[in-house]
């Protein structure tokens, strides 16, 4: 079976992602929400197509900053659901508005979306599951998985004998951290 390791590198879609950004940490909250963002417009979908349209979504939502996206009305809607070089799914467009609505409210009460997730880290990947289904929109077990292994969360995005694996461990992605706290209670 082939890996993400075994058929990204020198990909010309492919390639700069697994190489510069699949498994290092992400600790800005736009740039968490924008991880986010994209795997759930990967849902059903090949992750080439998010790929190639990324670009598109990033403009369409104004760099998908949490504040601007959150404040999207039936209008801004409208034009997402119309613009041809996006993912034009009404699901996924309304996931990320109140997605954002949501990363706010935790900015709120944790300081930032980054702290949210530290503050839940160690999980399992089933426990990360059933709190993002608590929390968040259209964040089922594959988008929920490939969000937290992307943003270093979770183990898995690179073989250990991929050599962009030890570039990410010396990124000290919160998987390989020790743990040092009490990991708090299971929701």
């Amino acid at each position: 079976m082939s890996t993400y390791c075994d058929i990204a590198p020198g990909h010309p879609v492919h390639g700069p992602h697994h190489e510069f950004e699949h498994g290092f940490p992400a600790k800005s909250d736009d740039e968490l929400f924008a991880r986010l963002m994209l795997e759930v417009n990967q849902a059903g979908l090949s992750w080439e197509i998010v790929l190639k349209k990324r670009e598109t979504l990033y403009a369409a939502y104004a760099g998908f900053a949490i504040d601007t996206v959150a404040d999207y009305g039936e209008d801004d809607r409208a034009r997402l659901l119309a613009d041809p070089g996006i993912i034009r799914n009404r699901l996924k467009v309304n996931a990320a508005i109140e997605n954002a609505k949501k990363i706010q409210v935790l900015r709120e009460q944790h300081g930032s979306f980054a702290a949210w997730l530290d503050e839940h880290h160690p999980r399992s990947k089933p426990e990360w599951v059933k709190l993002f289904k608590k929390t968040f929109k259209f964040t089922g077990g594959e988008i929920v998985g490939e969000f937290l292994m992307s943003t270093g969360y979770l183990p898995g995005a690179h073989n250990e004998d991929c050599p962009v694996f030890t570039k990410v461990l010396a990124r000290s992605p919160a998987w390989a951290l020790p743990v040092t706290r009490n990991p708090p209670a299971r929701n």
